[in-house]
């Protein structure tokens, strides 16, 4: 009988299909293979567009407004006069340049992802969709710090520049009744500012519609409050006031620097830049509205470019003619052009720019939170944080639990951190979340595409020389192979470790460089060299052809690469505090997700159930040629 059916032709396909049986379930006992396919997995998007239960109301005009209003607030009303006077000088309209640089880059890669994954939730979607579940995680709990932090210190701001119009009774008031001498902390808790953000909180639950009209006419009015301090400033601007000489500023100041456009040197420029790049933090704000926006495969890379134009010219604008009315070591750092418009003696002018900037610190207020419970919804939806925030109102169709959640913790960072310590922590994780996704979009142009039919070199046998071929793509290959994705993913690797050295080097050891320290000086080089020649082997190896997006990042690898060095060399300008607390959110982050998160994935559920079925439709084919040969 046996022998029999051996020889029955059905048992022909038994060594195939027990080989497909062992593929399927390989590393199933491998903890660090499981848990590697659980880092990794990928959310499966379905053709969903137009299926979510956001309403999709904006269009292209609200989606700028949008990035318009939550960026273009306190970076022009506070920030461009703090940089000016303690930081860069009259060349903190270079800082601004080189902020908007960084945030150009960082938009041209928002965009491509827009264009690739049109879903609420900003870049966490789109990394979890094209690179995996722990980058999209890491990525999606920067961008709630980012949006948390963002918000508490536009509040905070906002309560600063009425407190100082009103002669500074709020801050002297709490500093005598509640202090809180504490070093890292405020000076008081901001009442003031929590009363703000609860109200915000409330307008945000009644519904997008109701937010996105308020928000587009007080970006109008912003817009039309810039124009007037341009036009007004240029009529009192005064060149000189950009070379002052050292021996002219007064006795009084404490900090002067050496006087000059860049009184405290390229070092202070730089700096200023990594504090300047806070007033483009928002605009990314326009890419979590995937869901609600009415074309979000078109509009949103538009809003993007458009919104981050006229941030530039209004940030570099504003600096400009503030540095140019008043010297440097003359502006007041928490309300810089109520001071500025005294000191030159026209009070109307004066009230006319308070009235505006307080509506225009409203619509900052407005933008900075907008994007946070979109992002909580998303993370929410995929079960990677708590899943009662992807809850939605059944009448406003807003995510009321990620709102409210947002708004109390947001409250809470008003009361007891200042605006420095805000600033500066939210800066460096906007800083992470831009280099990660600058990283994304060099991983998926350089992708092997699941359907692609070129020939798999992963068990090809390489000599030295045909290495060498393949690192540089000597043989003219058009499409991504395994051996290419490969090299590309090792050689952007390389890349980021390359970039951290040097702009380490260049941050912390520049004194060294400019004074001649060979060893120093030898070891950039080699560093140089080798950064350039890594950049040419991924730039050689074939990319993925994606003609259908509406946008595509312009020069890749190059862009991307320098997205990623800017992005890092900033973030090496913030202090060691800064750093420390942000390593405690991130621990707090890691926490969440690997008690929670990995085991109530969405995603991970699915792929789950689909090894299953896949398991048991082996099986059955087994049982089937075993019982019927």
């Amino acid at each position: 009988m046996c022998v029999c059916a051996c020889a029955s032709p059905s048992y022909k396909y038994l060594p195939n299909l027990v080989c497909e049986i062992a593929e399927s379930v390989d590393g199933s006992g491998d903890m660090t293979s499981q848990l590697w396919k659980a880092l990794s997995r990928r959310r499966i998007e379905e053709n969903e567009e137009g299926k979510g239960e956001l309403a999709r109301v904006l269009g292209l005009f609200d989606l700028t407004a949008l990035g318009v209003g939550a960026t273009l607030g306190l970076g022009v009303y506070v920030l461009a006069g703090s940089v000016a006077k303690d930081t860069a000088g009259p060349a903190v309209c270079i800082s601004f340049l080189i902020a908007a640089v960084a945030s150009t880059f960082a938009g041209m890669c928002y965009a491509e992802f827009a264009s690739r994954v049109p879903k609420a939730g900003s870049a966490y979607v789109y990394s979890y969709v094209t690179v995996g579940e722990f980058v999209a995680f890491v990525i999606g709990w920067n961008l709630i710090l980012e949006y948390v932090i963002g918000t508490a210190s536009v509040a905070r701001g906002l309560s600063n520049y009425i407190d100082v119009l009103i002669g500074n009774v709020i801050g002297n008031t709490m500093r005598s009744l509640m202090p809180i001498n504490v070093t890292f902390l405020s000076q008081y808790p901001d009442f003031f500012a929590f009363g703000m953000v609860m109200l915000l909180v409330a307008l945000l639950c009644v519904g997008v519609r109701e937010s996105s009209i308020l928000n587009n006419v007080f970006t109008v009015v912003n817009l039309t409050t810039i124009a007037i301090v341009i036009i007004a400033g240029s009529i009192k601007a005064n060149p000189s006031n950009w070379s002052i000489a050292s021996e002219n500023i007064p006795d009084t100041v404490m900090n002067g620097g050496t006087g000059g456009f860049m009184p405290f040197g390229v070092g202070g420029v730089m700096i200023g830049a990594a504090k300047c790049f806070y007033g483009f933090v928002g605009f990314d704000a326009v890419a979590t509205t995937g869901e609600e926006a009415k074309n979000p495969q078109r509009h949103i890379p538009q809003a993007i470019v458009l919104s981050l134009i006229i941030i530039f010219v209004a940030y570099f604008s504003i600096s400009t003619v503030l540095t140019m009315m008043l010297p440097y070591y003359a502006q007041n750092a928490d309300a810089p052009f109520p001071h500025a418009f005294d000191e030159i003696g026209w009070p109307a002018i004066k009230w006319i720019v308070n009235i505006g900037a307080i509506f225009a610190l409203c619509t900052s207020l407005l933008g900075s939170m907008f994007p946070l419970p979109r992002v909580l919804y998303a993370m929410a939806s995929d079960g990677i944080i708590f899943k009662i925030l992807s809850k939605v109102h059944p009448k406003t169709m807003t995510p009321i639990y990620g709102t409210m959640l947002s708004g109390l913790l947001i409250g809470f960072m008003t009361l007891i951190f200042n605006l420095q310590q805000l600033i500066d922590m939210m800066s460096i994780g906007t800083l992470l979340a831009y280099t990660i996704v600058a990283i994304c979009v060099l991983v998926l142009r350089y992708q092997k595409e699941k359907n692609s039919a070129a020939l798999s070199t992963s068990n090809y046998q390489l000599t030295l020389v045909d290495l060498f071929k393949e690192l540089f793509n000597l043989h003219n290959q058009k499409v991504p192979t395994e051996l290419s994705n490969k090299i590309a993913n090792i050689s952007i690797a390389l890349l980021c470790i390359i970039i951290c050295i040097i702009a380490y080097l260049i941050s912390k050891m520049g004194t060294q460089l400019i004074a001649g320290d060979v060893t120093i000086s030898v070891i950039l080089v080699i560093l140089v060299i080798a950064l350039f020649l890594n950049i040419t082997a991924i730039g050689r190896q074939p990319m993925q052809k994606i003609e259908q997006l509406s946008f595509k990042v312009p020069l890749v690898p190059l862009i991307p690469c320098l997205s990623i060095f800017t992005n890092i060399y900033l973030m090496l300008q913030l202090d060691v505090f800064t750093w420390i607390r942000f390593a405690v959110w991130l621990l707090i982050g890691f926490c969440i997700y690997g008690f929670y998160g990995i085991t109530h994935s969405e995603q991970g559920k699915r792929n789950k159930a689909d090894d299953d079925k896949l398991q048991q439709k082996y099986v059955e084919k087994f049982r089937i040629l075993i019982t019927y040969p």
